[in-house]
């Protein structure tokens, strides 16, 4: 099991999310944004519109997903 943060992740906060795999972990940010947006939290709200601005060119957003994949695997079992 691995462990990142909502800010290596692309977010605005420490909070901590536990997985066995880069695709679990990042279901659990997604859905931890929506929690975030749905409370109209502000830092939050920023880390998305930087998102979606990285997401108007598919290059930058497939290297960028890459560079957090390789982060997690890159990090060590707990």
């Amino acid at each position: 099991m691995k462990t990142m943060t909502c800010k290596q992740l692309g977010g605005a906060c420490g909070e901590k999310f536990h997985a066995n795999s880069f695709d679990e972990i990042a279901g659990m940010s997604k859905q931890h944004a929506m929690e975030m947006f749905h409370k109209k939290d502000g830092a939050h709200l920023k880390a998305m519109n930087e998102m979606q601005e990285l997401m108007k060119n598919p290059k930058a957003m497939n290297e960028w997903f890459e560079n957090k994949r390789k982060e997690f695997e890159a990090l060590p079992d707990k």
